[in-house]
């Protein structure tokens, strides 16, 4: 089964990019941007038509098998995370399949200059703002450092967009997790939530990374390939020890350990399990397992804790990053009373 969102119907439609692919018209209705994509697929038959190109030639040619390695060659010699190196190989990919659609006269491989025209297909086809900006990052890198382009023009990047992070209240979060029975579940997200993780970090955690003397956890090379140390709540570390008696864990090796040997459990496992988890609980609210972390701050800054420690424990290298959660706060709006409910 594939969630249906747009982010994930999208992975599924790059992995099929050159089939057929029906699609329900119901799905169309849920994924609006689908029906852009199924535009940009006609208009890009048509173009191939009248000019008896295909997608493997024009400025194709300049992504080729050879070209594609090199791109993950140099990622990979500069530390870019697994994640990274394959959003940025997703977007070079749909873009010179765009520029083998879209054929300029002017010139016979894709360059920097065709940037401001896709970043504006980009944003016509109502991608986020932060998509757009991805997409500009990775051809730039591989313009310069495969395709040896020395661009003196500037990159025009649209407005970074100011979106607040969707909480749970304290009760809500407490609901979810008496809703979670299984050990081994209740132990994730537990972690998850009173330790501020992310999903990737949760799933990478070893039994000695929890230190319960110190009452903290030890992250290592986490996003951006940095370790951290956050807090370790003695109630999570109850329920871990309930885990550990069980006797699914693995203590010599992952602490959530996967299906297959020696692998960790998988990070689409722990956001099912969210997905699970919040629907019993009835809870309504568009929210990911990611907003379990995003709670944990929140609720920190309402306990009156210093946002430069909810930094620390977060691992932004930014406090502008942090600072985020004082917009969601309700410490100080609680204080404040609509004058709808003034009394003369």
């Amino acid at each position: 089964m594939i969630p249906c969102r747009a982010y994930d119907v999208g992975v599924l439609v790059d992995l099929f990019a050159d089939c057929d692919i029906a699609i329900d018209p119901e799905l169309l209705d849920r994924v609006p941007s689908l029906r852009h994509w199924v535009k940009d697929r006609r208009s890009q038959a048509i173009s191939h038509a009248e000019s008896g190109s295909s997608l493997g030639s024009g400025p194709k040619q300049h992504w080729d098998t050879q070209h594609r390695k090199r791109f993950l060659d140099e990622m990979k010699l500069r530390g870019f995370s697994v994640k990274t190196i394959r959003a940025y190989n997703g977007q070079v990919d749909r873009y010179m399949r765009y520029c083998a659609a879209h054929p300029a006269p002017s010139e016979s491989s894709p360059s920097a200059s065709r940037l401001s025209e896709y970043s504006l297909h980009l944003l016509d086809s109502q991608h986020s703002h932060a998509y757009v900006n991805q997409a500009i990052s990775a051809v730039k890198f591989y313009l310069q450092h495969v395709g040896g382009l020395v661009e003196s023009e500037a990159y025009l990047r649209p407005k970074k967009e100011r979106k607040l992070p969707n909480v749970l209240a304290r009760e809500e979060v407490m609901r979810l997790l008496q809703q979670t029975v299984n050990p081994k579940h209740r132990a994730i997200l537990y972690l998850t939530y009173s330790s501020g993780l992310r999903v990737g970090e949760v799933v990478r955690l070893r039994l000695k990374d929890l230190d319960r003397e110190r009452k903290t956890v030890h992250i290592r090379q986490g996003k951006g390939r940095k370790d951290r140390v956050t807090v370790l709540s003695e109630a999570a570390y109850e329920v871990v020890e309930a885990y550990l008696r069980s006797g699914y864990a693995d203590r010599a090796g992952w602490l959530f350990p996967g299906q297959q040997e020696g692998k960790h459990l998988t990070e689409r496992s722990v956001q099912k399990l969210f997905e699970q988890k919040l629907r019993e609980a009835g809870i309504r609210k568009e929210v990911s397992v990611h907003s379990l972390r995003h709670s944990f701050a929140t609720h920190l800054l309402e306990g009156g804790i210093d946002l430069r420690y909810i930094q620390e424990l977060l691992g932004h290298q930014n406090i502008r990053t942090t600072e985020v959660y004082t917009h969601i706060s309700v410490k100080d709006i609680r204080r404040i009373r609509s004058p709808l409910d003034w009394q003369e």
